[in-house]
């Protein structure tokens, strides 16, 4: 989710929370929830740029290698060191631009950290 839009003021229990993002999730496989907006966006072809600089046969290039393979990809909890780790040391080789998508990416994958309920889509805009 690339915006909040559950009011915390209400001090929802953590329990209760884990339900409320686990609602949220299962509404967007549903086509419920497809009205987000999009947190990073890149063309196609600088997107297979970008995960080129990770380093090859590796997972975390493995994975990213996923949406051109499948279409999208779903990033969460369980891949935050593996990818933070990998575009962290592939920032080094980037351009200005893949950098800026890269410390973009770190950003995400800390709030991720920060609260696990949350989760990154990845996917392909048709042209």
């Amino acid at each position: 989710l690339s915006r909040k839009f559950i009011d915390e003021n209400d001090a929802t229990p953590a329990e209760a929370q884990q339900v409320v993002y686990y609602s949220l999730a299962i509404g967007h496989h549903l086509g419920v929830i497809d009205c987000l907006e999009a947190a990073l966006t890149c063309p196609w072809d600088e997107y297979l740029a970008w995960i080129a600089t990770l380093e090859a046969g590796s997972e975390a290039r493995r994975k990213m290698e996923g949406v051109p393979k499948y279409g999208e990809i779903v990033i969460d909890i369980n891949h935050v060191p593996m990818l933070a780790n990998a575009f962290d040391k592939a920032r080094a080789a980037q351009t200005s631009q893949q950098q800026e998508w890269s410390t973009m990416l770190l950003s995400m994958l800390h709030d991720i950290h920060q609260e696990n309920a949350i989760y990154l889509m990845v996917r392909r805009l048709r042209d």
